[in-house]
């Protein structure tokens, strides 16, 4: 490895490089999934390659491939070279990177459990005996149930002397159900819909999800849901559970505090922000009890890492704090456009992508409230639950949301159950009217393994902490 290393940074500095780096990834992917009864997947992909990144008079290169050896790190690094000077060209505004300290270091996940250790045979036999409890009733008419599972090691070195190896460990899971009776289909899924949660955590993580236990509930919300009301069209206060609001937190606040998408580098997939440099520090974006980090420090979550793709350490720092901006996604590029060095947010999907500005653990920091006593203090409102759907226009700002499954709140009390709830809101307005957070016993971080950004596509492995909370006059029950 360091032979490929050493042979790109040494032919980058003899072309007149004024920056180079080297990202050498190797990625094991199992993934295992059953539908109605039947083992529908055993899948491993191995993929494994490098790139090459250079700075050439203010132009980036980026050129990559899978074969590691010598002689295609000379020749790759050529091409990156190549295409640097290329782009010098067309180059509007020279890159300038701000200072970065070189590193020498490592980072593995602790994990108590290797998922790659546990047989097959159990890990099968987990998923077939879920399968078999989702499916006990006959309006149950599809089943699923999967986890994967995920090694990723990395091995980065650049021109100011940076040498780092990662081996980042990723164990997910999960199950949904879905009822049919004449002609209404309901979904149920646990611990969350889109395949589940994903930490960075071993095979500990799997049992920690006790997916069998919760089966049964899952498929008798599933059942319950066709025959429930509809969710009624008003403005109500509203309770979102933990899950929920790990993508609300996602798509109206990590989102849009990607300073790419602020500066206009980044528009093609899912478009720019409503934000702008000038906002900082004065920006009211919610109340004074929504306090918002970046923290790719957080043990266990899906976004957490020892150092990002640019070779910058974990950390930590807010990005809203007592309601107001105080900050945003940063690489070393970007950040001296606010006069600060990188938060260390760049982050590349594998060998073949050059790294951009992704979300790491996005966290609504917890409150005071218990959840009993949060339900207790709502006369009247919903309780929502699990995403179903989503949308958002192109600057994050005006959004609609759908649940799974959602009770009304009377007198204090969770009520009857309502289907197909949804709610729609404009960002700032939304977090603003957010007047209760619960406690640190009811946070959950979130792992989201599906963020896509940027063209060609490049898919993120983020995470969002939260609790339960209270937004007050919300627009339920829109859009159907």
């Amino acid at each position: 490895m360091k032979v490929i290393l050493n042979e790109a940074l040494n032919q980058a500095s003899i072309q007149g490089a004024a920056y180079a780096d080297v990202r050498i990834v190797e990625t094991l992917l199992q993934s295992l999934s059953v539908k109605n009864g039947k083992l529908e997947e055993i899948s491993y992909n191995l993929s494994s390659g490098f790139g090459v990144r250079v700075l050439y008079n203010g132009s980036w290169g980026f050129a990559a491939s899978n074969i590691l050896s010598k002689d295609e790190a000379a020749a790759i690094t050529h091409l990156a070279m190549d295409i640097a000077k290329a782009g010098n060209s067309v180059q509007k505004q020279k890159v300038d990177l701000t200072k970065a300290e070189a590193v020498i270091g490592h980072y593995k996940t602790p994990v108590k459990i290797d998922p790659f250790s546990v047989p097959l045979e159990k890990k099968i036999d987990l998923l077939l005996q879920t399968d078999k409890i989702l499916r006990q009733d006959k309006r149950i008419a599809v089943a699923d149930s999967g986890m994967f599972f995920i090694r990723k090691k990395i091995y980065f070195a650049s021109s100011e002397g940076s040498f780092i190896e990662q081996e980042i460990i990723e164990s997910g899971g999960g199950i949904s159900a879905i009822a049919i009776k004449d002609g209404e289909i309901e979904r149920r899924s646990y611990p969350n819909s889109m395949g589940g949660q994903a930490q960075t955590r071993g095979y500990e993580a799997i049992d920690d999800m006790r997916l069998a236990e919760n089966s049964e509930r899952v498929r008798d919300e599933a059942i319950a849901l066709l025959q429930a009301e509809t969710c009624p069209s008003k403005i109500t206060d509203i309770i979102l559970d933990s899950s929920q609001l790990a993508l609300q937190v996602h798509e109206s606040i990590g989102h849009p505090c990607e300073l790419d998408r602020i500066l206009g580098d980044e528009a093609s997939f899912a478009g720019t922000s409503f934000l702008s440099l000038d906002k900082v520090g004065s920006f009211k974006y919610g109340s004074p009890l929504v306090n918002v980090t970046a923290d790719a420090t957080i043990p266990g979550a899906l976004g957490t890492f020892g150092y990002d793709d640019e070779g910058v350490p974990a950390q930590k720092t807010y990005l809203i704090k007592d309601g107001v901006l105080t900050g945003f996604l940063t690489s070393r590029e970007s950040a001296g456009q606010l006069g600060q060095t990188s938060n260390g947010t760049m982050r590349a999907d594998g060998w073949n992508r050059s790294p951009l500005i992704r979300m790491t653990n996005i966290n609504l920091l917890p409150g005071d409230w218990n959840f009993e006593d949060l339900i207790a203090d709502t006369d009247d409102g919903i309780y929502l639950e699990t995403n179903k759907s989503w949308s958002i226009d192109d600057k994050r700002i005006n959004f609609q949301f759908a649940t799974e499954i959602a009770w009304e709140i009377k007198n204090g009390k969770l009520g009857k159950m309502l289907r197909r709830p949804n709610y729609t809101g404009i960002t700032p307005e939304f977090w603003s009217s957010c007047d209760a957070i619960c406690n640190d016993k009811y946070w959950t971080v979130w792992g989201t393994p599906n963020c896509g950004k940027g063209e060609p596509m490049q898919v993120a492995h983020v995470a969002h902490g939260t609790s339960p909370s209270r937004f007050r006059n919300v627009q339920v029950g829109v859009g159907r």
